[in-house]
């Protein structure tokens, strides 16, 4: 099928709903938290972290749920980034064990750096998260998907509001609309848990809005555990459900994000923590 035809399809089949396609779909107004999380998706206990001589990860241990957004907060070098790819098995470890609930599989991740191949459509980019899942034989082919993973990633990018770009470059969407594709990619892949590495680092501050909306609300209305790099203070308190803070890769912070101060924010990125 190709993209026009699978842009005309799925434009028919949501001629009889009302959800537009110029942003993703929030959370219901008001609503910047669930009322409770739901079971582990993710337990990670005593993982560390060497390099050599020098620890990177000592004893790091967490639950990221149903439902919650996690944000991961401290000083640059603190081990962030490295505890979420050594979960998406990116990175190895010495000790600890990564443990995905029954039915979830593994993770999905979104990166700093986008990673989309900027001459293919957008539609063709958000494909290639269901790369996996598809047989040797269709993979030799890759941009030539079966017509259901088209249909899949044209709801996934509907998901997040950019169906109407489907057929144009990715390479010439803004940086904001670049990393909602590749989170409609990480839809794709059916994941449970998405992990995202700095994701609006590069972002100016709406763009960088827009994406922490949208994952807050694949947190809260579509059930997924997403755990998220941040170095926005700011936007860890006003979007994630609970903060984790590191310091010299351990643990030092652990709460719900509405139990937390900005004084115990400041001290992660204290002259002396690194």
């Amino acid at each position: 099928m190709s993209t026009t035809a699978t842009i005309a399809a799925h434009a028919a089949s949501r001629s009889t709903t009302s959800l537009g396609s110029s942003g993703p779909r929030p959370s219901a107004p008001g609503s910047s938290a669930p009322a409770e999380a739901g079971p582990a998706l993710l337990t990670v206990s005593g993982l560390a972290v060497a390099y050599g001589e020098r620890t990177v990860l000592e004893d790091v241990s967490f639950t990221a749920r149903s439902g919650q957004l996690l944000a991961f907060l401290g000083a640059n070098g603190s081990g962030k980034s490295t505890t979420l790819r050594a979960v998406a098995n990116l990175a190895g470890h010495q000790r600890g064990t990564i443990e995905f609930a029954e039915g979830a599989a593994g993770p999905a991740m979104v990166f700093q750096k986008i990673h989309l191949v900027g001459r293919r459509t957008v539609l063709d980019n958000v494909c290639t998260g269901a790369l996996a899942r598809m047989s040797l034989a269709s993979s030799i082919h890759p941009w030539f998907y079966p017509a259901a993973i088209r249909r899949q990633a044209m709801e996934a990018l509907d998901r997040v509001g950019l169906a109407d770009r489907a057929a144009q470059r990715a390479g010439t969407l803004s940086g904001g609309q670049q990393q909602r594709v590749a989170v409609a990619r990480a839809l794709c892949q059916g994941a449970k848990v998405l992990l995202a590495d700095e994701p609006v680092a590069a972002l100016d501050p709406q763009a960088a809005r827009s994406v922490m909306e949208l994952l807050r609300s694949l947190a809260h209305d579509e059930g997924l555990a997403v755990a998220a790099v941040l170095h926005q203070p700011d936007l860890a308190r006003e979007f994630s459900d609970h903060v984790i803070g590191l310091q010299s890769g351990r643990i030092v912070l652990d709460s719900p994000t509405v139990d937390i101060s900005m004084d115990q924010i400041s001290r992660l990125y204290a002259e002396d923590a690194r």
